[in-house]
């Protein structure tokens, strides 16, 4: 039987695993690099899902490991590559509002802010509580830093995989603070959503950034624009 403990420190290590590729997402230029560590990322919540598994022997988390192992490390990465692959663009170096500086240091700020304020709202929890304690902030703070790429980027593409590591961080979050069976519906419902979203820029908006993808969708009648024109 291995010692609950250091599983938890396994785990702790994998935050900082999590960490990293987040602020890779944010800097990253590189199409298929962003892909590849959009994948790793998710196979990481992967690893940790079945630790906690080993932990806790919820059936649930493995329900949850395997639901995220098959949509996020295979089926939506490998569709996300075929996009690229597509539209022959292999770098995203276009960024508006922030730079990927500005917003590695900003999620830096915003991530102590959440420790912060969570520590004062769990303060005094027992010494096992720890680990989930940092899980929630590391959640947290992954949504956030999602928040910043769809926010910096300018191509659909890239703007897609930061809703997904949004979407990884609420995973995060809810791995260790909501109820198990709730995430497993939230990620079904999520993931169908992203696939239609990279099925309609596969289809209408392969090369565009996000002003032509709404032409685009304008000229296929799947965007309606309220503005007259003069």
């Amino acid at each position: 039987m291995i010692e609950p403990a250091f599983l938890a420190g396994i785990i702790k290590i994998l935050f900082v695993g999590i960490i990293i590729t987040a602020a890779y997402l944010i800097t990253a230029r590189n199409l298929m690099s962003l892909v590849s560590i959009y994948s790793i990322q998710s196979f990481t919540l992967v690893i940790i899902a079945l630790l906690l598994y080993l932990i806790e022997g919820s059936p649930v988390l493995l329900a949850i490991a395997a639901i995220t192992f098959a949509s996020k490390v295979l089926i939506i990465p490998y569709f996300t590559a075929t996009i690229q692959e597509k539209i022959r663009i292999k770098r995203d170096i276009q960024f508006h509002f922030l730079s990927p500086t500005t917003s590695l240091l900003l999620s830096m700020g915003l991530m102590l802010l959440v420790y912060i304020a969570l520590s004062q709202v769990m303060e005094g929890i027992a010494e096992r509580e720890n680990l989930f304690f940092f899980g929630a902030v590391l959640g947290i703070s992954l949504m956030l830093m999602g928040m910043m790429v769809t926010f910096s980027r300018k191509r659909a593409l890239t703007k897609v995989l930061g809703f997904l590591s949004m979407e990884n961080g609420v995973l995060l979050f809810g791995l260790f603070v909501t109820e198990l069976p709730f995430i497993i519906e939230f990620l079904i419902v999520i993931d169908l959503i992203i696939l239609v979203l990279l099925t309609t820029i596969l289809t209408v908006g392969l090369d565009s950034t996000l002003e032509d993808y709404h032409k685009r969708l304008y000229r296929f009648h799947l965007w309606e624009d309220t503005e007259e024109v003069p």
